[in-house]
């Protein structure tokens, strides 16, 4: 039974030092008790509590991790019906599914395009997580050979998909290092599904007709001791489908039912023929819960805006959405090119960059952290003043990059250009703009060739 939070406190190191995010150990117990925080927030928490305290600290949607080293894909592990009453932790995995029947040049295709549509946004890279092999032959030989050539050929995590369970186990015994996720568990294949599961060490998936046989196939694994397992309701419509995701999700959640905390797995892929429609359900998916995403196929029309989707929802809506801190080269800077500085925020760095790009100037663009916060607000908060930006701009390494030391900052931010040149000796501080649109003309007029 989980532990109250007063229980929760008395096996605290009640310190409240603060590093677990929360002001008091009390507050951290409050929070843990009611499933809004993790115990690992708590770096000096003894072992024997940690054991006392596993229940309670456990999330009600249990995390899953496919895959195996610096690429593994973890899923689950949530703790809120909606992003604004905290915000969601691991994102939506999105799949390409590939056949053992498919031509030799299609699944090249789709596994090269798993591999190569990657995007850069925010100081973040944007991918796609896995690949779903699937045994349409019923062959074991053919479908292990098959995994075995998709395997050699990405870095992608794999999903093994078989009704034959020989021709899983022959996949799977073939790949467990890689620990693929296995699909599926049902009513009539359970035993022989926990065995493989058991046998090779991977996660396991569960399909079921109705959300009822989903938890009892669930509850039955738990017994036989498996815990790393993924959900599919079998509902191949989206008004069932968002129907069974969210209410897996509001049982999971609040009414701590055990055999439904668990992520999910959906198959847009099988739910239309029409590409477009097929994307629409994936968004939905993204939206409502679901862990994982299988597609038909990977194109960047349509994946891009689907990663763009699934980095704006998991993305802690408490904290702005913030660049990495650093040096931006934009059309190929030289040594004589001016230097602009301005905030992490990231819209921020979307506009300035993009005009500077629109000048056709060659230029620097320092992005400091003031915590994604916009030049104004940072600059009336201390955090875009003129003692940071300067120890940032000695620090960044731009003056071996440069030969005329000028920095650009931006026009709301003026009042601090006596204080920099203070703080840079030896740099001459401009005033540039106000307003992000008026850059191009400002740099053509200076900096054009």
């Amino acid at each position: 039974m989980a532990m109250t939070g007063i229980e929760i406190f008395k096996l605290l190191p009640k310190t409240n030092c603060k590093d677990c995010g929360f002001p008091t150990c009390l507050a951290f117990a409050m929070a843990l008790a009611s499933g809004k925080t993790e115990l690992a927030k708590c770096p000096h928490v003894s072992e024997d509590a940690k054991a006392k305290l596993a229940e309670s600290s456990a999330p009600p949607i249990r995390t899953v991790q496919i895959g195996t080293g610096d690429k593994a894909f973890k899923t689950g592990g949530e703790l809120v019906l909606f992003r604004h009453e905290k915000t969601f932790y691991n994102p939506t995995g999105l799949a390409v599914l590939v056949t053992d029947t498919m031509d030799e040049a299609e699944v090249k295709g789709k596994v090269e395009r798993a591999e190569k549509l990657v995007y850069e946004r925010v100081g973040l890279m944007l991918e796609p997580n896995l690949v779903a092999c699937k045994c349409a032959s019923g062959d074991p030989a053919k479908f292990e050979a098959f995994v075995k050539k998709v395997k050699a050929m990405t870095s992608r995590n794999l999903i093994l998909m078989a009704e034959n369970m020989a021709a899983l186990k022959a996949a799977a015994v073939a790949i467990k290092d890689a620990k693929p996720l296995l699909y599926a568990a049902t009513a009539a294949n359970a035993d022989e599904a926990a065995a493989l599961a058991k046998e090779t060490g991977c996660p396991l998936a569960v399909k079921g007709s109705s959300l009822e046989e989903v938890a009892s196939v669930t509850e039955k694994l738990g017994k036989a001791g498996l815990k790393d397992l993924v959900i599919d309701t079998g509902a191949r419509d989206l008004k069932s489908l968002l129907r069974d995701q969210v209410a897996v999700r509001r049982l999971a959640l609040e009414k701590k039912f055990a055999p439904l905390g668990y992520p999910t797995i959906t198959f847009p892929c099988e739910m239309t023929s029409d590409p477009m429609m097929e994307t629409l359900y994936a968004s939905t998916m993204i939206n409502k819960y679901g862990g994982i995403v299988v597609l038909s196929d990977f194109q960047g029309h349509s994946l891009f805006p689907l990663l763009v989707k699934r980095l704006n929802i998991f993305t802690d809506p408490q904290r702005p959405m913030a660049t990495k801190e650093g040096i931006y080269e934009i059309n190929s800077p030289n040594e004589n090119s001016p230097v602009l500085i301005t905030t992490n925020f990231s819209l921020t760095y979307f506009i300035v960059s993009g005009e500077i790009e629109s000048s056709r100037v060659p230029s620097y663009l320092l992005i400091l952290n003031t915590e994604g916060l916009s030049v104004m607000t940072a600059w009336a908060a201390g955090k875009f003043a003129a003692d940071a930006i300067g120890i940032f701009v000695k620090k960044c390494g731009i003056a071996d990059k440069v030969k005329t030391k000028r920095l650009i900052i931006p026009g709301y931010a003026a009042g601090m250009s006596g204080e920099l040149e203070e703080e840079l000796p030896g740099w001459e501080i401009l005033i540039g703009p106000r307003e992000a649109a008026h850059i191009p003309p400002f740099l053509r007029e200076r900096y054009a060739q």
